[in-house]
């Protein structure tokens, strides 16, 4: 029976593209460089900020390097303001709280904490993991999986909600099932919004999550 729901952030509990890329914008100001292009902006939603510089700069590069000092110094405080809750987000998850234990893994990092308590996400979420609690970011397993300890809920138990294909491989490598909000990632089980899960999870309690093919 399905007792375990972890969500991404980004795309699925808010639409926080544009503070991303303010954020981005204004770390590469420092740096003397362009703004994102609409395709990096895209990136940036999804990679945690040390996979971003790496695909933008290079792996291990001066200037990836220099991105990751300067992201220190970039609050992102003034962000938070441009981050809109996805909509009926308090009412989807005091629906859910009934009913399973809620948490959040995100390739955030030292944001993780800053959002819980901006949107006081501590009233439903037990538990919010970041890159900075993990080895490796998503598609690697390593959140999902210390969110599964956590709790001790067995992979079978707990489903993954995400928006991209980073968090469908994750959850695949995790082995539990996987939710995927909007249509840009395919996936056998899917919702336009949240406010569509409630409903979908009833049907998750006689499913098993596929074997993933492989861990990373």
């Amino acid at each position: 029976m399905l007792s375990l729901v972890i969500f991404d952030c980004d795309g699925v509990l808010f639409d926080s593209a544009p503070a991303n890329v303010a954020y981005y914008n204004a770390v590469l100001e420092r740096l003397g460089e362009p703004p994102l292009t609409e395709e990096w902006g895209r990136r940036a939603h999804y990679l945690s900020s040390y996979q971003l510089y790496d695909a933008m700069f290079g792996a291990e590069s001066a200037l990836g390097e220099a991105a990751r000092h300067a992201a220190r110094d970039v609050d992102y405080g003034p962000f938070y303001k441009l981050m809109r809750p996805t909509p009926d987000l308090e009412a989807v998850l005091q629906s859910l709280q009934r009913h399973y234990r809620l948490a959040m893994a995100t390739n955030r990092g030292g944001t993780v904490s800053g959002v819980v308590r901006e949107f006081k996400l501590d009233r439903y979420l037990e538990l919010a993991v970041g890159t900075h609690d993990v080895a490796r970011p998503k598609p690697h397993p390593d959140m999902i999986e210390k969110c599964l300890d956590h709790f001790r809920v067995l992979p079978v138990a707990a489903v993954y909600v995400g928006d991209s294909e980073t968090d469908h491989q994750a959850a695949l490598a995790a082995g539990v099932h996987f939710v995927a909000v909007g249509g840009a990632t395919p996936a056998q089980h899917r919702v336009r919004d949240l406010r569509e899960l409630p409903a979908l999870l009833e049907s998750f309690t006689t499913k098993t999550p596929r074997h993933p093919e492989g861990k990373f």
